[in-house]
């Protein structure tokens, strides 16, 4: 399936799976609407977008500022050929210390405070922030991982914010017409985990997936990780 002319919403865009993730949704030919805290480090990655066979719009907005994500949703449907949003992935996200090794006991208030504003606010204002734009169709997705549900030492505030950030999904599943999933990919080499695990780009097919092909009842309000990816796209 292919996103001709269709805009894709994409945060935290500018490294990692948020890249990778819209150069997916560039090469199925969709307008990538784009946002990090820094619009300068989205260049390369619209570059690559275009290149792709899509076309691309950044914008600099920290999704802790509900203004600044209502201003890039406003922004995004606007300029896409279809003046709606069919697809967002609600991926900017921020842990402060090393993963595995920041137990929530020795997270500072202001540590724990930012990652719950990030990760689950960030989460709540994205989506929120998109509903005015969003097709009867759309899909809205949301990367997470299994330390969301299965407690690990280390993970501190971090694993408390996927949490949360999974029942936002959940009820906006129960509220909204639209498909809400959450999106399990597996550890991947980001700046989150110090380059440790799987490639974003593999990943990206994942989510690329999820957006597109994926039954939607079987996604709607429900967390899909790599076996059942894997169990839907085997031949």
């Amino acid at each position: 399936m292919t996103l001709d002319g269709e805009t894709v919403v994409v945060t935290g865009a500018s490294r990692g799976l948020g890249a990778a993730v819209a150069r997916a949704f560039g090469s199925l030919g969709a307008h990538v609407a784009m946002c990090a805290r820094s619009a300068e480090d989205l260049d390369w990655v619209a570059a690559d977008v275009i290149e792709a066979g899509g076309s691309a719009t950044t914008v600099r907005a920290d999704v802790r500022d509900e203004y600044d994500v209502e201003l890039f949703a406003e922004r995004a449907a606007r300029e896409g050929e279809s003046a709606s949003v069919r697809v967002v992935v609600a991926n900017a996200g921020v842990a402060h210390g090393t993963p595995g090794d920041t137990p929530l006991g020795e997270s500072s208030y202001a540590a724990f405070d930012d990652t719950l504003r990030t990760n689950v606010r960030g989460v709540h204002a994205t989506i929120r922030e998109c509903l005015p734009h969003l097709t009867g169709d759309a899909r809205v997705l949301v990367p997470s991982g299994s330390v969301a549900d299965e407690a690990q030492p280390g993970y501190g505030a971090y694993a408390v914010s996927k949490a949360a950030a999974e029942a936002v999904v959940r009820q906006y599943a129960a509220e909204r017409p639209e498909v809400y999933g959450v999106l399990r990919p597996g550890v991947l080499a980001t700046d989150l985990t110090d380059g440790a695990g799987r490639d974003p780009a593999d990943a990206a097919d994942m989510v690329a997936w999820a957006a597109t092909d994926a039954d939607p009842d079987a996604i709607d309000g429900r967390t899909t990780d790599l076996r059942a990816w894997k169990r839907a796209t085997r031949d």
